[in-house]
């Protein structure tokens, strides 16, 4: 995401009451280009119900089980379960990056996600087992860099916006839409700012 895009959103939530002390507070939010789509979904996969923290370590391992760092499904579909399992990863999200490697050698990774619709890139990767709405977003925010996603299935962003404006529960999907339409058209900055409300610090 270029900087230029990054200052707009931030200039657009500072008017905003409830981010003025949160982009005060916290660094920019950056965001690094990843054109490795198998690394970046693969990383999303890891990242599943796990703490920054905690998910950060375990993707650092799996990287460096490939040459120069750079995970491709081919290399991966020759690691064993027990080289997966040593790293950290559960024997459900092994199989889930499994599902994703031969879904990138059946199409010959030569997947274009930029030439494809926001629906089109949701649909074809909710066809994989193991890739959820919640996935499909993180890709959507950190690698194709989409500038108003708001991970509603996040638990993060929901404790978060429970925290901003002090709910007794946690807020519903609608709820959640609602207090964010004056974010727009900037919700994935503003999520990276709600992120450290909640998060240890290591959201990504």
């Amino acid at each position: 995401m270029n900087k230029t895009t990054i200052e707009k959103a931030i200039n657009h939530l500072s008017k905003i009451k409830e981010f003025q002390i949160l982009i005060d507070k916290n660094p920019i939010p950056t965001f690094n280009k990843n054109d490795n789509y198998f690394d970046a979904l693969s990383k999303s996969i890891i990242y599943q119900q796990l703490s920054g923290k905690v998910a950060k370590i375990i993707y650092h391992r799996f990287i460096s089980l490939f040459k120069q760092n750079s995970p491709n499904a081919k290399e991966c579909l020759k690691l064993s379960i027990k080289d997966l399992k040593e790293i950290g990863l559960s024997r459900q999200k092994i199989a889930y990056i499994n599902n994703l490697s031969e879904f990138f050698i059946e199409n010959n990774n030569l997947i274009d996600f930029n030439k494809l619709t926001d629906k089109e890139i949701s649909k074809k990767l909710l066809s994989i087992k193991g890739i959820g709405p919640w996935t499909v977003d993180m890709f959507m925010m950190f690698t194709m860099f989409k500038v108003d996603i708001l991970p509603l299935g996040d638990l993060g962003i929901k404790k978060a916006i429970q925290k901003l404006f002090k709910l007794q529960e946690l807020p519903s999907d609608k709820l959640m839409i609602e207090k964010s339409l004056k974010w727009k058209p900037y919700r994935t900055i503003a999520s990276c700012y709600l992120w450290t409300l909640v998060d240890d610090g290591d959201v990504w």
